[in-house]
């Protein structure tokens, strides 16, 4: 029988996002800082222009293919929770719980912290006082610099801003969303045609399938070939994939949605197509004004800083800044919006601190994103954020797989039930997806093992806390 206690209490809830709304809740968590640095790492990974854009078209591609799966089960579960429901439904609350114990230690969490002090970092070439190079405090042990305060203090005002209606969130998220959009649509087009450099861009296509890397103690040009290549690849995924990802967020707010049934499978699709296009313009663009090597050895991987001083000159950092702290800004407010939903729907089973399944007087989750603020905040101050990101990508994948791999299962475990929208090409679509990304995973356990290891080794943490909070509360059985 399928569970419905989330449904009951999910109704609660206000349905205040539009199709629109959705949708740039999609492009906005996604679109962050990676877009405009990691197509340096992904460069040094494969070396030349075309396994560039193919490195980018593969992750949009798989993206893609996976917002249409959850269409599905969007479709069949419309409540607060999203990804968290799905794996309940298809496998049970252990598997569930490992996602939701993983996204609130790591992968949300996580994520606003590193978005946050991007934020900073790019409000500094504005004010340089506010980057992490002004240590206010130094207690041996310990640094706190100015990035880190600004961080956190746009964490904190965004997550009071959430706490006060989903309304206010969606004005932000909106508004925001569409400025970066087309901000980065008026930096494509820049260099795509204003600052176009014919020289640069025969040169980058003049061999644009050499399977080389970029040596980044020697700055050359090493050639690869065998295992060398597909190594480099899934290496350079990486990045891809990490600038891509938090498009399911939208699913964790299918409470307060209208017209979920509808509405969340189509912003998913809406969503990842719209930012998969973008991010193949932006990196033709980078192809247009920068050498390969250019691109591989920008200074801080600040591709996009390079690309748009070599549009605009002098007053291109200026634009990235702007851009980035309007993206960034926006991004963790779409993430500090969705996250508190799943943590409300883990309480409503008994998984989670009971206060984080009330809701406040303005019917959000305040507790629960009050309490992601608190773990978030010190993640900012510990520095280790990053480091969590890396071990992590790993574990999106995985869990990614299964809920997929759960389109299979509940078509045979509930045949009957409605599924108003289904899986564009199942199930060969879906399928393809499964097996495209756990041969990334098998690919980073043989030559990323330093971040994927560690990144299971949270996830199976949760195991011991599952079993704990069980005996507290047998009603969660």
């Amino acid at each position: 029988m399928i569970n419905t206690t989330i449904n009951e209490e999910a109704q609660d809830m206000k349905r205040e996002l539009k199709l629109l709304d959705a949708t740039m809740l999609v492009a906005g968590s996604m679109i962050g800082s990676g877009i405009f640095i990691v197509s340096s790492d992904i460069a040094r990974h494969v070396g030349s222009a075309g396994w560039l854009i193919a490195v980018w078209l593969l992750a949009g591609i798989i993206t893609v293919i996976a917002a249409l799966s959850y269409g599905e089960l969007s479709s069949m579960f419309p409540k607060a929770g999203g990804q968290y429901v799905y794996l309940r439904e298809a496998y049970n609350k252990l598997v569930a719980f490992l996602y939701g114990w993983s996204l609130f230690m790591v992968i949300q969490a996580g994520t606003i912290a590193a978005v946050g002090v991007a934020f900073a970092k790019f409000a500094a070439y504005l004010y340089e006082p506010l980057g992490d190079g002004n240590i206010l405090w130094d207690f041996g042990i310990f640094q706190l610099n100015a990035a880190q305060l600004v961080a956190i203090g746009t964490i904190i005002f965004l997550t009071w801003l959430n706490t006060r209606g989903v309304k206010n969130g969606k004005i932000i998220q909106t508004v925001f969303t569409l400025v970066k959009i087309l901000s980065l649509g008026g930096l494509i087009v820049a260099g795509l045609f204003g600052a176009f450099n014919t020289d640069i861009w025969n040169a980058n296509w003049a061999a644009p399938w050499e399977t080389i890397r970029w040596d980044a103690v020697g700055g050359h040009a090493v050639s690869v070939s065998g295992t060398a290549v597909f190594a480099g690849i899934v290496s350079a995924m990486v990045g891809s994939l990490f600038a891509s990802d938090a498009w399911n967020n939208v699913t964790f707010i299918a409470g307060e949605i209208r017209n979920p049934k509808r509405n969340i499978g189509l912003s998913l699709f809406l969503g990842t197509l719209i930012v998969t296009v973008i991010y193949v313009l932006t990196n033709l663009m980078y192809l247009a004004t920068l050498h390969m090597p250019e691109i591989a050895f920008a200074p801080a991987d600040r591709v996009a800083v390079a690309s748009a001083q070599a549009i605009f000159g002098s007053v291109g950092t200026m634009v990235i800044a702007v851009m980035i702290m309007v993206a960034t800004f926006g991004c963790n407010n779409g993430l500090i919006l969705a996250g508190a939903r799943v943590y409300y729907t883990m309480a409503q089973d008994g998984l989670f601190f009971k206060k984080a399944g009330v809701l406040n007087r303005f019917e959000v989750p305040g507790w629960g994103l009050w309490a992601q603020c608190v773990w978030t905040s010190v993640l900012c101050l510990t520095g280790r954020y990053g480091d969590l990101l890396n071990y992590v990508i790993f574990v999106v994948l995985i869990f990614y797989s299964l809920t997929i791999i759960g389109v299979f299962i509940l078509r045979r475990k509930y045949p009957d039930m409605p599924r108003p929208y289904r899986a564009f090409g199942y199930p060969v679509l879906p399928a393809f997806y499964v097996v495209a990304a756990l041969t990334i995973c098998i690919g980073l356990l043989i030559y990323q093992p330093t971040f994927t290891w560690p990144g299971l080794i949270i996830v199976l943490l949760g195991i011991p806390v599952y079993y704990l909070w069980n005996k507290k509360t047998p009603a969660a059985q």
